[in-house]
């Protein structure tokens, strides 16, 4: 038997986590798969007593058993041409910023990963809030109007954040709306809609980011209109992993193909933030570098890092397949992201990105 209906029994668990598993109660995988991931995390451990290393190896099983393969490979059999094409397809996800735009090539991919790093307050879920915002703009204005699966691992999801930037995206949209089309998009382009379109999940641990991975293949299939995964941050639910370093490495390799082909398979762009850790180097001098280690660097497809240099703020591509290492100066105003030399406007049209507001005292808090 295959699918959500088959016996635990049948899995290649370990002998002890099936009588775990039994004993509590479960005999199917379906008896796992219709939980939450809270609840399941909860559930391995609290009812069945499992370890940590038992509950993984319990969802990633689980998980592959019953989604028949699904998310699992990078594609079907595709020539070149036709990856190309396909690709070709795929918008990007602007940041509103218009030289940040230029130098991703039309903003955050969609079917790619997008790694965001940088120390803490120089706006990592600032630009994350502005994807979740943007990732809905109509598409009769160049956006791709889609949902976005938000996962807070650190509690910095901050709402009120959230509804300025969509203000300032509607009321940018609204006075760019020239044709009928434009007019009636606006009608469900509202702050109500922008927000009831970002599906936000609190995980705690690795345990629960690993548990909302393992099932969200089957909420991205119920939203085929989901097209942006954010995870703000990826370091957080691995800190106490520090000690063990080998499970981090394999817990992360795993967690990195799996992004990947998440984002490949549903046709979503994944943005995850990343921290900033010290490396020690010859001399005894230090230096500041993204943290989980050389082979998660090497993993995801665009690493962007944003830094201070004095009271400037920058952007850097220091990863991506297909654009040059590129430093642009960006700015945090009470409308979101935006270019840091963005000139007043008239009132009326506005051009797609740029602010018309000096930059706002937004607190060393936020990422």
């Amino acid at each position: 038997m295959q699918g959500p209906q088959r016996p635990l029994s049948s899995l290649p668990l370990s002998s002890s986590v099936k009588v775990k598993l039994l004993s509590a109660g479960f005999q199917s995988s379906a008896d796992l798969l219709h939980l939450s991931a809270p609840q399941l995390g909860q559930v391995l451990f609290a009812e069945a007593g499992l370890s940590q290393q038992e509950a993984l190896q319990a969802l990633q099983i689980v998980g592959a058993a019953a989604g028949g393969g699904e998310g699992g490979g990078l594609c079907s059999s595709l020539t070149a041409l036709e990856l190309f094409q396909k690709e070709e397809d795929l918008r990007s996800i602007v940041t509103f910023s218009s030289q940040l735009d230029a130098a991703l090539g039309g903003g955050v991919p969609i079917g790619k990963t997008t790694e965001i790093c940088g120390v803490p307050g120089v706006g990592k879920t600032q630009l994350c809030l502005q994807l979740a915002v943007d990732v809905q703009v109509p598409q009769c204005f160049g956006g791709v109007e889609g949902q976005v699966v938000f996962i807070d691992t650190e509690g910095t999801f901050v709402l009120q954040r959230a509804v300025d930037i969509a203000a300032a995206a509607v009321r940018h949209c609204s006075l760019l709306a020239e044709d009928e089309e434009q007019r009636a998009a606006m009608t469900s382009f509202t702050v109500e809609t922008v927000l009831s379109n970002v599906l936000l999940v609190r995980c705690h641990d690795y345990v629960d980011l690993l548990a909302e991975l393992h099932l969200l293949p089957r909420l991205l299939a119920d939203r085929p209109r989901v097209r942006l995964l954010v995870i703000d941050s990826v370091a957080a639910p691995f800190r106490q992993l520090f000690d063990d370093l080998s499970l981090r490495t394999r817990l992360l390799g795993g967690l990195s193909q799996q992004l990947i082909a998440m984002a490949t398979s549903h046709h979503i762009a994944v943005a995850v933030t990343n921290q900033m850790t010290t490396r020690l180097l010859q001399g005894g001098s230090s230096q500041l570098v993204p943290a989980l280690g050389e082979l998660w660097g090497h993993a995801l497809t665009t690493r962007l890092l944003l830094q201070w240099e004095g009271p400037r703020r920058l952007a850097t591509i220091l990863k991506s397949p297909a654009h040059p290492k590129v430093t642009v100066q960006y700015r945090l105003t009470p409308e979101g992201f935006r270019d840091a030399d963005a000139p007043e406007q008239p009132h009326g049209k506005r051009p797609r990105t740029g602010s018309d507001q000096s930059e706002a005292s937004l607190g060393e808090g936020g990422n």
